[in-house]
């Protein structure tokens, strides 16, 4: 592979489909608020939510960190497997519960479904070496299954930039409708407590008077 092609490929990833990640996310956020989530599905699709955040940080994150080898093309693949399953169920959570999941956010999750298989396809392209050393178990390579970090790493600006994005578009979205959705199932569960304890309360009374 020419320079010039590994350094269009590299670009692509750092500047092209990482912060693009970003605008699904937060608009597949924008739709659970719109539709009430901590109203209906509630705290268990949140949390879900949250796995699925940490199934692509995680790889994300060793990804901008560490070298692509056996190991971490492991973990991706791994990640997005799992990332796959959880989505399906995230899904199913949704539409058993009375949230009504649009057209315009099942959409959205094609794109957040797509990315991470983009991106693996091009990391792939731009490290097929490391494809056939995992296709032969990583033999003759004592780092094959080691996290090695970057022989050069990426800048620091950009990484922080990443950083800033995650807790701006992700961590901040999302810890809020968690905590939204935990507000409300206290609420209700604390409103249905009170009814419960009222309804004791006459059959009680009830009980004496007759």
């Amino acid at each position: 592979m020419s320079e010039e092609v590994e350094d269009v490929t590299t670009r692509y990833l750092m500047y092209g489909v990482l912060p693009f990640w970003f605008v699904p996310g937060v608009a597949d956020w924008v739709m659970h608020r719109r539709t009430r989530i901590e109203e209906t599905s509630g705290t268990r699709e949140s949390a879900i939510h949250a796995l699925m955040m940490a199934e692509v940080g995680v790889p994300i994150t060793l990804t901008l960190l560490c070298e692509v080898n056996p190991l971490l093309l492991t973990v991706q693949l791994g990640a997005a497997a799992c990332h796959e399953a959880t989505a399906l169920w995230d899904v199913r959570t949704a539409v058993r519960s009375d949230r009504d999941v649009r057209p315009v956010e099942q959409h959205i999750h094609s794109f957040l479904e797509s990315l991470p298989f983009a991106a693996m396809a091009s990391l792939m392209c731009l490290h097929h070496d490391q494809v056939r050393s995992l296709l032969r178990g990583g033999r003759d390579d004592p780092r094959a299954w080691r996290l090695v970090p970057r022989r050069k790493p990426l800048p620091a600006g950009y990484l922080a930039a990443i950083a800033l994005a995650v807790g701006v578009c992700v961590a901040l979205p999302y810890g809020e409708e968690l905590r939204r959705c935990v507000r409300a199932g206290r609420k209700r569960r604390k409103s249905e407590n009170s009814r419960k304890s009222g309804k004791s309360r006459k059959c009680k009374r009830k009980g004496l008077t007759s």
